[in-house]
């Protein structure tokens, strides 16, 4: 394709993608939101948006810096994400897979859980999941309390049964006294649930350079890097991702300008993404499409974990969503720009 028609229909697309960020459709396979991927969490409380004149009207926006977190209720599910005692085995918490210290995830290509029980997909980054409109590649959980049940239990993952994570965090004197402290009925799988997704929704990195950008801050990226950003938009990038996430408000299909899976083989059941949800023929290979915050922090990447490096994962999004090879100087600069979307994580619980 021609760059001045790649350009037109890359263009459309943007309008279109705009369209549905600002006013969220009704059909539920596009449904897109910016905020409130947690029960009860609505607009986050936030010091006003400071964003530039000139910023306005971009596709992406500074990350909301929220305050809207119960403090003694994420305190109480910082220590459960940590914890072990939640996995049948006693040896996996939260933290294993979402490593804080990895950018929220864990660098591998797939995570081991129980028994060293190989994963299916590739473990997203923790860090701002709030903002996802739905949890997990294939969007099964459409809140931060329902993902929690996810892992804990799945047997290939923590393996383990509600009842048993009552009475041992029940049996336990200082986890007792801080529930009954978090919530008037103590110890219960949904209060677990609302303490861990609370301290989730804690986990936000705001003030990356391109956020302070954003805000007015000129110098905080360098020429090259806005030339990333405005090749960015020009490929079309930002009909995927945009808003405050750069990415989690919409499914998209893997392979829209070219067959991956026929490509890659090896075709596997995680590979049907939402159809594995929906069983709808239209969703076969669709799959929420990933925030880009923090990105330089979170290799390997896509859904299976097949890219080993940022460049590579630049070059078969450029590849097979947009139907364009990326020359090196142009992967160059799109490396280059996602590197200033990594923020600041004040761990405050």
């Amino acid at each position: 394709m021609s760059r001045p028609v790649y350009a037109l229909w890359a263009a459309s697309l943007l309008l279109g993608a705009v369209a549905v960020w600002k006013f969220q459709p009704s059909e539920p396979n596009q449904a897109v939101a910016t905020t409130g991927a947690t029960a009860g969490v609505t607009t986050p409380d936030v010091e006003g948006d400071g964003v530039a004149d000139y910023a306005r009207d971009e596709p992406i926006q500074p990350l909301p810096r929220v305050r809207d977190v119960d403090q003694r209720q994420a305190r109480l599910g910082r220590r459960l994400f940590h914890d072990p005692r939640l996995s049948r085995g006693g040896a996996i918490s939260c933290a294993t897979c979402h490593d804080l210290t990895k950018g929220g995830a864990d660098g591998m290509v797939r995570s081991r859980g129980h028994d060293g029980a190989e994963g299916t997909v590739n473990t997203p980054t923790v860090f701002n999941s709030r903002f996802n409109f739905k949890q997990f590649w294939d969007g099964r959980a459409e809140t931060l309390e329902e993902q929690v049940d996810g892992p804990i239990t799945n047997v290939v993952e923590m393996a383990a049964d509600w009842p048993t994570i009552v009475a041992t965090l029940g049996s336990d004197p200082s986890y007792d006294a801080a529930f009954r402290d978090a919530y008037a009925d103590g110890v219960t799988p949904a209060n677990v649930r609302k303490a861990i997704a609370s301290f989730e929704s804690s986990l936000t990195t705001p003030d990356s350079r391109f956020d302070r950008y954003l805000r007015g801050d000129r110098t905080a990226i360098t020429d090259e890097e806005k030339r990333g950003y405005e090749l960015f938009k020009d490929l079309g990038c930002t009909t995927c991702h945009q808003g405050v996430n750069v990415g989690g408000n919409m499914f998209q299909t893997m392979g829209r300008m070219g067959d991956y899976f026929a490509d890659r083989g090896h075709l596997t059941d995680a590979d049907l993404g939402r159809y594995n949800v929906t069983k709808q023929a239209r969703d076969r290979f669709k799959f929420k499409v990933p925030s880009l915050r923090n990105v330089t922090l979170t290799a390997p990447y896509l859904h299976d974990g097949q890219a080993k490096t940022l460049e590579r994962a630049v070059a078969i999004m450029a590849r097979y969503q947009l139907g364009h090879d990326l020359a090196p100087a142009e992967s160059h600069l799109l490396v280059a720009f996602l590197a200033t979307l990594t923020g600041e994580y004040r761990d405050g619980s």
